[in-house]
């Protein structure tokens, strides 16, 4: 029972890369297979569009606001920072927000951001995050409809799932100043 990690992880890097990003950073998560999914959907998306998947902009921490903002204050301070930054969450885009702050960064003027779960804080954020939406509630609905027939003996078609994610566009999202 899932989200389909691979294509958000693709729609959230080609949204950038449509808005013109060619410096693409993504701070992933740990190895677990919808982390390596959202990673490969970037990596997808990077070389879609001919343009190199640079290991120095590919930071793999944990899926906290804490590791996202670490992870977000050593790719903005280098001298050739990304221009656009893909989180595996939502509480890692929260702390590239933080880090873009403290670093005098205005999003999406100086960096445009997205995450992916589309939690439903992100909306009211300044500005309101574009992210990859996970259909949480169909998912759960599927996880238990499927766990009710299996309880009840019955014989299910098939055991796993993938429901569809969405890119929600919202305001942490603009073209690369000065291009």
């Amino acid at each position: 029972m899932g989200a389909t990690n691979w294509r958000g992880g693709q729609a959230a890097t080609r949204h950038l890369v449509g808005l013109g990003h060619r410096r693409i950073a993504m701070i992933s998560g740990p190895d677990h297979p919808f982390c390596l999914a959202r990673l490969s959907g970037y990596s997808s998306a990077l070389a879609e569009a001919g343009l190199p998947v640079e290991p120095g902009l590919v930071v793999k921490t944990q899926l906290t606001r804490e590791h996202g903002h670490a992870a977000a204050r050593k790719l903005l301070s280098r001298y050739d920072r990304p221009t656009a930054v893909f989180t595996a969450n939502d509480m890692q885009a929260l702390g590239v927000y933080q880090a873009a702050r403290e670093l005098g960064l205005r999003i999406p003027h100086d960096l445009s951001v997205v995450g992916f779960d589309d939690v439903p804080a992100v909306a009211w954020m300044d500005p309101p995050l574009t992210t990859v939406h996970q259909p949480l509630a169909e998912m759960a609905t599927a996880a238990t409809e499927l766990a009710l027939a299996l309880g009840r003996g019955e014989q299910v078609p098939q055991v796993g799932l993938e429901i569809a994610t969405t890119l929600t566009v919202r305001e942490s999202t603009a073209p690369p100043k000065g291009e």
